[in-house]
């Protein structure tokens, strides 16, 4: 580039070399920041986030993760529940609406002995999202939360009574379907998915943890990199298998978790995508432009009547809303009527 410009100029007094050489500097300063915003901007939208884990997070959690074995009887478990060719794969969402609804209870119950217990995070709630693109389903409860012991000791090393009790069934002949009245509920979650995550944050740890299993006879639990963004609670995110993805259906979700809200009192919100017309904003624009500026120039007037109209044609824009599936009221909190 120096010697390009050192050719091309042309002979001139030592002020206006000096002038031509700043310029010069200064548009080789500015092409060279072009470039590196241009190279950030790139490498901002082609890094993909699943889960809200951007990849620069994930390789910290790799890093950091501590490896641990299921312990042998919840191996066992999870080995019937992989391999059940005739269970209905729908108990998945039941069993996680109702851990995540007795979460909510636990939450609750303390806030009632202490006023403090909820801080920040005063809705007691479920929230069920999905991601079609990663092919995931999270279920958000705002909840009692799990510290790092309490994964490590509730979803993989200590026995419960429960799962000895629903292995046994099993071997008796019962239904898998049943899981949920063993306590063991959890796990169903891998009828439909091939890698299971669970975030969590409770009031008496400080950090947030993230468990992970892929049901290959271990889990791991590492720190999460984003820091708390839960506030408290859990959120359970299923990585779903292909013969599963029906569920990435909105109106099947919704239909499902509909089904298996009708017990639970804590509003249960399914995240749905809806079209909504800009017109009325557009117009309260033009309202106020129209206010501001006013001309009298006649010969443009049908063309300004033109594109008006043009501009009041209804436009579309996506938008994502929580809606309620569970609007009634748990039926021992209805009227007797």
């Amino acid at each position: 580039f120096w010697l390009v410009c050192s050719v091309l100029v042309p002979p001139c007094s030592p002020a206006m070399m000096r002038l031509f050489w700043r310029v010069a500097l200064l548009g080789a300063l500015a092409a060279n920041f072009v470039c590196a915003e241009e190279a950030t901007e790139g490498g901002d939208a082609d890094e993909k986030v699943v889960d809200g884990f951007s990849e620069a997070d994930r390789a910290k959690m790799i890093e950091g993760s501590e490896k641990h074995e299921f312990q042998a009887e919840v191996n066992r478990l999870m080995d019937i529940i992989i391999n059940s060719l005739y269970t209905d794969k729908q108990v998945f969402l039941r069993e996680l609406i109702s851990n995540a609804a007795d979460a909510l209870e636990k939450a609750r119950f303390h806030s009632v002995q202490d006023e403090s217990f909820l801080g920040d995070t005063k809705d007691l709630e479920v929230k069920i999202e999905h991601d079609a693109d990663a092919k995931t389903i999270s279920i958000i409860d705002t909840g009692i939360g799990m510290s790092k012991a309490d994964l490590i000791n509730n979803l993989g090393t200590v026995a419960k009574s429960g799962t000895t009790n629903f292995l046994e069934a099993m071997a008796e002949g019962g239904d898998a379907n049943l899981i949920g009245q063993f306590g063991v509920g959890f796990y169903s979650a891998f009828l439909v998915a091939d890698k299971v995550s669970v975030t969590s944050k409770c009031n008496d740890d400080p950090v947030q943890h993230v468990w992970e299993s892929a049901a290959d006879a271990s889990f791991t639990v590492v720190d999460d990199p984003r820091g708390n963004t839960l506030g408290r609670g859990s959120r359970v995110t299923l990585h779903l298998k292909e013969d599963a993805h029906d569920y990435l259906s909105e109106d099947k979700l919704k239909e499902s978790a509909k089904k298996y809200s009708q017990f639970i009192q804590f509003p249960i919100y399914v995240k749905v995508k809806k079209e909504v017309d800009v017109e009325a904003e557009e117009d309260d624009e033009d309202d106020d432009k129209e206010d501001e500026e006013k001309t009298d120039d006649v010969e443009t007037k049908d063309e300004e009547e033109k594109e008006e109209e043009e501009e009041k044609k209804p436009k579309k824009k996506t938008v994502f809303e929580w809606e309620q599936v569970n609007t009634q009221k748990a039926i021992w909190l209805r009227a007797k009527e």
